[in-house]
């Protein structure tokens, strides 16, 4: 065991398994990278210049892609960096800081989808009094909340894994997580444990309440007729997309941090670890950059302007 004033480091040993193919796995997730920067940056872009498009909906939507960008950042450049490295070794503080990042990200993106639920759930439901409700100073609220409550309510319980002493430093895996950290404490981690269920309650318990409701009252309206079968069929059809790619990232997240994952194959064992981090930045942009008529619109007179103007000699 190793002395826990020593432990000021980290080596994340999935990435011994990726040593004989790490240039193709390096060109694989910097295209990844790349791909998620320039879909985002567009995604932005369109709403920010266009505005039509500053709309509730659409400004929920840009903080959804700014929210992909800063986790991809957290997770693909030290990947990048790792799959380099000849130690696959991390700073401490370094993979405290990736911790953070990475689970500010996912709650982030839970209470942006929860925000965007609700969103839909006005506009369709209450149609007429959408502007009124949805106005800009309860927009502003709802962008600061989904922003604040990780910051916020992750750090404060993130405060009881930096005060932990480590006599482990191995984790098996292609990048940091809390429970990873928890695991290799010197001391018994069954409060912190007990602490981390009833804080993944918090974090979550509140989005899922809203999400539940919203989508409740939609089908309600949804029975009424099939003209508001199909309104809500092409609003929603992007966020329930989103939701249940996210979901299936946080099931894959489960499944790989508390079960034995030690007899499927790396490959696919670092699939489940990535999905969460990786699937949600690359196709959101897509969902809803094509499936929203008013931003595949302008996404597309973007694009011709440009080939209009590389066509001028």
């Amino acid at each position: 065991m190793e002395n826990e004033s020593m432990v000021t480091s980290m080596i994340l040993t999935a990435f011994y398994e990726m040593e004989d193919l790490k240039y193709l796995y390096f060109l694989i997730f910097l295209i990844v990278y790349l791909t998620i920067i320039a879909e985002n940056i567009i995604l932005i872009v369109v709403i920010y210049v266009n505005r039509a498009l500053h709309e509730p909906m659409y400004i929920f939507v840009c903080n959804l892609a700014f929210n992909e960008l800063y986790g991809s950042t957290a997770l693909l450049p030290p990947i990048l960096s790792n799959l380099m490295s000849s130690t696959h070794e991390v700073s401490l503080s370094c993979c405290q800081a990736q911790v953070y990042c990475l689970h500010t990200y996912a709650i982030n993106e839970f209470t942006i989808l929860a925000v965007m639920g609700y969103d839909r759930y006005v506009a369709i439901c209450q149609p007429l009094q959408y502007h009124s409700i949805m106005s800009a100073s309860k927009v502003l609220k709802c962008v600061v909340l989904s922003w604040l409550l990780p910051i916020i309510a992750f750090g404060l319980f993130f405060v009881q894994t930096l005060r932990l002493k480590f006599c482990g430093k191995i984790i098996e895996r292609v990048y940091c997580v809390n429970y990873s950290l928890v695991k290799l404490s010197c001391a018994d981690t069954t409060i912190s444990n007990i602490i981390g269920l009833f804080a993944l309650g918090v974090y979550t318990f509140p989005q899922l309440v809203i999400i539940l409701y919203s989508y409740i009252h939609i089908l309600r309206v949804c029975l009424c007729s099939k003209e508001s079968q199909m309104k809500a069929l092409k609003t929603c059809s992007p966020h329930l997309l989103a939701m249940i790619n996210y979901s299936v990232g946080i099931f894959f997240e489960v499944c790989y941090s508390r079960l034995n994952m030690s007899y499927i194959h790396y490959g696919a064992r670092i699939y489940l670890s990535l999905h969460l981090s990786l699937f949600p930045p690359i196709l959101n942009p897509i969902l809803y950059g094509m499936s929203i008529q008013a931003i595949r619109v302008q996404i597309f007179k973007l694009a011709m302007l440009k080939k209009c103007n590389l066509n001028i000699p």
